[in-house]
């Protein structure tokens, strides 16, 4: 499975200049979630093709046997540790670019565990940024959700959502918007702290029983047969391949003129639409319940506005939607055996 990720992580690398990681120490959160395990294949593949670099990669919860070999093999540090824990800051290593990409994505997790949300992007930021050396380059993942309750057109980056700190998921969307004020905060005296507003990523790479729709409805159409919705599917998402999504990020931390970027993908769908594709290319049947049960705090759309990063990267080809969905199904069908 580790060989699906390692081509990721050479198309990558391949569409991107790493000289500037020569001989740097790199620490990257959350390095066993879709996006960190991918950041984590690009700097294994670096190393074998002769880059000195020195990765410090965390994990709260270990290292899936996909991405555990490349641990090892690349001769990482782990850093086995909980950033709600504010004991361990200090034990944190310093470095010379960090990647901040832990976090709760799914909303079942930060629904269930809301102040540890909100530490991760809080508190574990500033201690994070405290370790960046001078000169060092600082990534912080934020999210689409913080655009939350605007409802027409198109998201730019100067725009931001009016939900309040009340709403279902103000500890997820809150504390995504406090990470980027605590950036700025530190930008301003002179560190290169960047943010990136991710749409919906997805691809190879994620643990079993991910409850993101698209991974779930997957896993229904393999160990079930069929896919269940849990209301209309109207909900609209833009949806970002993992490859597309690294190489953009990686491109704004080395390269990034502006403070804060939009990453997202060029297909928009609603989720009855991507439940579809997904039963097609599964040879599945999709239902849609009498009674909708809806989803806690879901908003109808978040699509961004890509213009930003499209003017300073040039970047043209995205990988299909049909095409990314193939090889996540395999992957996926190889993770649930």
């Amino acid at each position: 499975m580790n060989n699906v990720i390692l081509d990721n992580a050479e198309n990558i690398c391949n569409n991107n200049d790493f000289c500037e990681l020569k001989g740097k120490t790199i620490l990257i959160t959350g390095a066993s979630g879709l996006i960190g395990s991918t950041f984590i294949a690009c700097l294994y593949y670096l190393k074998t093709i002769g880059y000195q670099i020195d990765v410090y990669a965390h994990t709260f919860s270990g290292f899936t046997p996909h991405i555990s070999p490349l641990i090892k093999e690349g001769d990482f540090n782990i850093l086995k540790t909980d950033l709600t824990d504010i004991n361990i800051y200090s034990r944190l290593p310093e470095a010379d670019m960090i990647i901040h990409a832990a976090g709760y994505a799914q909303p079942t997790r930060f629904l269930g565990n809301p102040v540890a949300a909100l530490q991760i992007n809080t508190s574990a930021t500033i201690a994070l940024l405290k370790k960046l050396r001078k000169g060092g380059k600082f990534l912080f993942l934020s999210s689409s959700q913080v655009y939350c309750g605007l409802t027409k057109g198109l998201f730019s980056e100067e725009m931001i959502g009016t939900t309040t700190p009340f709403h279902s998921r103000a500890a997820y969307i809150e504390g995504k918007r406090s990470g980027e004020a605590i950036c700025n905060s530190f930008r301003l005296s002179g560190l290169q702290a960047k943010v990136v507003r991710l749409g919906d990523i997805y691809g190879p790479g994620t643990r079993k029983h991910d409850k993101r729709a698209l991974n779930n409805f997957i896993e229904k159409a393999l160990l079930h047969k069929r896919i269940d919705l849990l209301d209309s599917g109207n909900t609209a998402k833009t949806y970002c391949y993992i490859t597309d999504a690294v190489e953009l990020m990686w491109q704004v931390l080395l390269l990034g003129k502006e403070p804060v970027y939009n990453i997202g993908g060029r297909t928009t769908c609603s989720i009855a639409e991507l439940a579809k594709i997904i039963g097609r290319l599964t040879e599945t049947d999709v239902f849609f319940p009498e009674k909708t049960r809806g989803i806690i705090g879901a908003p109808p759309v978040l699509q961004q506005d890509l213009t930003r990063i499209d003017k300073e990267f040039h970047k043209v080809n995205y990988v299909d939607i049909e095409d990314g969905l193939k090889t996540t199904i395999a992957w996926q069908r190889q993770l649930y055996g």
